[in-house]
Parts: structure tokens; sequence; C-alpha cells
């Protein structure tokens, strides 16, 4: 596995959320994610015990991951920075931690 990237995001509350990343091996190409899956988690700091999860659409073509949360969701987060991360797990159950950043949740005035 690549180094860990690092990516920090904006979410706004009460409003879907989707981002998706391309992902690279160490060799430049993308990266092979036959037989993988994933987990991705915004807590409010890296250690809290509360988390929200994200959906996630892993495509093996284009060696893209998609988080996404729904509206419902996104309105139970906890405002202001947050802390997310990306972890692939190989078919033998070997985790691998991808993306990781900071999340910063705003306040929808709209709502």
């Amino acid at each position: 596995m690549a180094a860990v990237s690092v990516v920090n995001l904006v979410i706004q509350k009460g409003t879907d959320f989707e981002e998706t990343f391309s992902l690279t091996a160490e060799d430049g190409l993308g990266l092979n994610l036959t037989n993988y899956s994933a987990i991705a988690k915004l807590r409010k700091h890296p250690t809290a015990t509360e988390s929200y999860s994200f959906s996630i659409t892993l495509t093996v073509a284009d060696s893209t991951v998609k988080i996404s949360m729904s509206d419902d969701i996104t309105a139970t987060l906890p405002s202001g920075r947050c802390y997310y991360d990306i972890v692939l797990i190989s078919s033998g159950g070997v985790r691998s931690k991808v993306i990781q950043g900071n999340a910063l949740v705003e306040e929808t005035s709209s709502l």
C-alpha cells in the first residue's frame, strides 16, 4: 500500500454529501481494489468512541473509492472540526488506512 493521503473535507449539515478519491499504488498506477472492502468513519477526534459511518462504493475499474452520507445523517453530525479516515480491508483481513483528514462540519442556515 502507498502512503496515507491527507485530504480535508467540508460537510454541510442537513445536506447530502459525497466525495470520490482515486487511489494509486506505489508504482503510480491505479491501486488494484479486487477482493477489497472498505470502511470509513467520521469522529469528533481520532480517539472518540462515537462515530458516524459513511456509505462506501469501491470501483475496481478506475481504482476509486466514493464515500457518502445522506442528509438525515449529516444533520446529526457534531459541528466544527472532526476527523475521518478510510481503511481498506483485504480478503485476508489485512487493514490499511489509505486516506485521512479533517472534516469541517458547517451549519446550514437555510434548513
